[in-house]
């Protein structure tokens, strides 16, 4: 288990370099628009132009500006926001417990009622019950995210107020909105999976035979069917970290919360590079770290799963 670690660690900090190169290149070779022109303004004379961007290392070639980057990032240094000049790792760890506080919540509940409507569903087949949920979570599933937030707010804040119309992931009434938001659709989505794989198990051979020894039935469920179908369940749960995360850059703006998402959609319409490329580098290595706790999950949920 400890060389899998050792090995899935090493794999991940390549990993999120690449990643970070692969933005790096894109923005400055792909993405239209130039941060010099914002700055300098577009009335500027061409000196003026060339001045700030030999001030901010854009003249150089895309390697050196790259090989510069990598240096500074041994540091510790991700360098300072184009635009007003502060710290981008300041920046960055400002915003980022906001987005993890999001991203934990609407995992939790995700998680929690997937797995439950799941196991009803599966449970009660093919009854009412089943067939209501499944409209529901079909429905959940199909709806997105900017619309549900939008429609979240006229309702609950405009109409009812019941909410606060700005989030607020430091109180409870203001996280409500946002975490409903966000994890709607992925729980819906996991219900439908733990459904499916709940129903499959049920009707396996070692699950009738725990009945006709008198098994309790909560057993049966919990212990016997559930605990075999978590395999699959916790992979895509895992997966839909990345959702979450990407997710929350939408429902960070509809709310107005001061996250890694508003943070990075203001860097790209800014188009300031070093804010941008230290918001993907944190949400990546997340996105890499959860995945680790993922796989490390399956040897304690199946004990047949050994890493050596």
């Amino acid at each position: 288990m400890v060389n899998f670690i050792i090995r899935r660690l090493i794999m991940s900090v390549f990993l999120a370099l690449a990643l970070v190169a692969i933005v790096f290149f894109t923005l400055r070779t792909v993405v239209p628009g130039d941060p010099v022109l914002l700055l300098a303004g577009e009335r500027s004379t061409p000196e003026r132009i060339e001045a700030v961007r030999r001030f901010y290392g854009l003249d150089k070639p895309l390697g050196i500006q790259f090989l510069v980057f990598l240096k500074n990032l041994l540091k510790g240094d991700l360098g300072n926001s184009i635009m007003n000049h502060q710290d981008v790792a300041e920046r960055v760890w400002a915003a980022y417990p906001t987005t993890i506080r999001l991203t934990i919540w609407c995992f939790l509940f995700e998680f929690i009622t997937g797995i439950l409507i799941g196991v009803v569903t599966a449970y009660w087949h093919d009854t009412w019950l089943d067939n209501v949920m499944r409209i529901l979570t079909v429905a959940s599933a199909s709806l997105p995210t900017f619309w549900l937030g939008l429609m979240f707010i006229i309702i609950f804040c405009v109409w009812l107020g019941w909410f606060p119309a700005q989030g607020n992931m430091k109180e409870f009434k203001g996280a409500i909105l946002p975490i409903l938001t966000l994890s709607l659709g992925s729980s819906a989505f996991l219900a439908r999976l733990v459904r499916g794989a709940m129903l499959e198990v049920l009707n396996s051979d070692y699950v009738r035979t725990a009945r006709a020894k008198g098994v309790r039935e909560t057993m049966v469920v919990i212990k016997h069917a559930l605990r075999n179908s978590l395999i699959p369940i916790i992979t895509i749960a895992g997966f839909s970290i990345g959702g979450l995360l990407g997710g929350a850059v939408v429902t960070e703006n509809i709310f107005n919360l001061n996250g890694m998402g508003s943070l990075t959609l203001d860097a790209i319409f800014n188009r300031d590079y070093p804010v941008i490329q230290g918001t993907v580098l944190f949400i990546s290595i997340t996105y890499l770290l959860i995945n680790l706790l993922v796989d490390m999950t399956y040897a304690y949920v199946d004990p047949r799963i050994r890493y050596n």
